[in-house]
Parts: structure tokens; C-alpha cells; sequence
């Protein structure tokens, strides 16, 4: 139950991504480095896979986030989600029925004069894809900017209500309005820094990965969360 926060820009200039990663705290995990040959992300340790992945030469970054769907497939048959940022940055295309759990797949992009950006989502039976149009937008679990997403509905005017900045922090005022989301306690349904164990699910967040990507070049920086399901000073690099 991820959560991740995109602003496309109007005209000329970078995507700016932030995402929480929510995970069971017994899966191992390494954080943002170049884990594959040309390709900087967060490395799930377990399959190999990534959950962020982006690569600087070809100008894009991608994240997957999971959702409902596709459990009618057998274990045996499943082959991990963590494959699709890879597949993205590297240019590849979905297939019409992806073996795989529900997914949300943000993608971004550095091209001609701006920025791009858009999502494919597989709930088990259909995929499709949605592009992302000028402005902030938030994503999780259901559908983009979804008033069915608790938080969403009550943190997403506060992002378009802080927007990104132009220098190395851009992220700043962001990381305000997440810092603010985090007085909620981490089982509260409308928090981003969560505890999913009481809505069934083993994972917290545990960290938080800034990207951004256009002409000028593509930069991954992130950090742990003091604790699983914790808040603190967070400094991304």
C-alpha cells in the first residue's frame, strides 16, 4: 500500500516523484544505488527486482505500486512485480495480461520539450494505462487522485498546495506536508506513513525515495524512515 506523489510540469521542465515505500520489515532490501548495469533504483533482495528504478541515459524513472487483483493465479505462476520498473526504464512494453498480482505502474519521462508521465494498472483482469496532464497528482492503491483512497481525499490538496521547489531540495516542501501527515497515528486509514497490519497486510513504510527526471538529467535520492511505520528527520540522499 504504497503512496507516491507526481507533479507533471506545463511547457518546459522535470517530473518531480515522491514515493513511500511500504514493506514487510523482514524482507530484505538495499536502498538507491546503481544495482543493475546502467540502472539506479531500490533493490528488492528477495527476487532481484526493483520497487524504484531509473535510468539516467535513457531519461526515465518508474515505480510500481501494488493493488488488488490477479490472485486467482497460482504461486507458481506469479512472476514478481519488482520486474516491471526494470522493464520500463529499459523501454519495454506490458503485455495485454501481465502474470502478476494488481499493480500501479507510474512512469515518467524526460521528452522533446517536457516531461511525461503516466500510469498502467492491471487489476487481475484488464489493464490500462492513464496519462498524467499538467499539475500534482497522488496515487496508491486504487486508481489515480481516487476519491476511494482515504489519504488522497484528505492529503492531496495539500501537495498541490505545496509545490516543488527548483534547487537540489525541491522535495522540501513536500517532505513538509508528509511530516504533517505523519501526526496521525500509522493505523489511521487517511495516513502516509503507515502501519497496514490493521487492515490486513504485514508491511509499514519504511522509506522515502525522491525522483526527477527532464533535459537537465535524472537524479534518485531516498532514506530510511527512522523505524518501520516511523517519522522523523528525514534527509534524502
Amino acid at each position: 500500500m504504497c503512496t507516491a506523489i507526481i507533479h507533471v510540469p506545463t511547457g518546459e521542465g522535470p517530473v518531480r516523484l515522491l514515493a513511500v515505500r511500504d514493506e514487510d520489515p523482514a524482507r530484505p532490501w538495499r536502498g538507491p544505488g546503481e544495482h543493475w548495469p546502467g540502472v539506479v533504483g531500490v533493490q528488492d533482495v528477495r527476487a532481484g527486482g526493483a520497487w524504484l528504478a531509473a535510468s539516467p541515459d535513457a531519461g526515465r524513472v518508474a515505480v510500481v505500486l501494488n493493488r488488488k487483483g490477479g490472485e486467482r493465479l497460482p504461486d507458481d505462476a506469479v512472476v514478481s512485480r519488482g520486474t516491471l520498473p526494470l522493464a520500463s526504464v529499459a523501454g519495454e512494453g506490458l503485455p495485454a495480461e501481465p502474470p502478476m498480482r494488481g499493480f500501479n505502474l507510474l512512469e515518467a519521462g524526460a521528452g522533446g520539450g517536457s516531461g511525461w508521465a503516466r500510469v498502467a494498472s492491471w487489476d487481475g483482469e484488464r489493464l490500462s494505462t492513464t496519462a498524467l496532464g499538467p499539475g500534482t497528482h497522488m496515487i496508491a492503491h486504487d486508481g489515480v487522485d481516487d476519491p476511494a483512497t482515504a489519504r488522497i481525499v484528505r492529503w492531496l490538496d495539500d501537495f498541490r498546495a505545496a509545490p516543488p521547489g527548483d534547487g537540489a531540495r525541491w522535495y522540501a516542501p513536500w517532505l513538509e506536508v508528509l511530516a504533517r501527515s505523519a501526526e496521525l497515528g500509522p493505523d489511521d486509514d487517511d495516513a502516509i506513513i503507515r502501519d497496514n497490519r490493521a487492515h490486513g497486510y504485514p508491511t509499514l513504510s519504511l522509506l522515502v525515495c525522491a525522483a526527477t527526471v527532464g533535459r537537465s538529467g535524472t537524479d534518485v535520492r531516498g532514506a530510511a524512515l527512522p523505524g518501520p511505520a516511523a517519522w522523523g528527520d528525514v534527509e534524502l540522499a
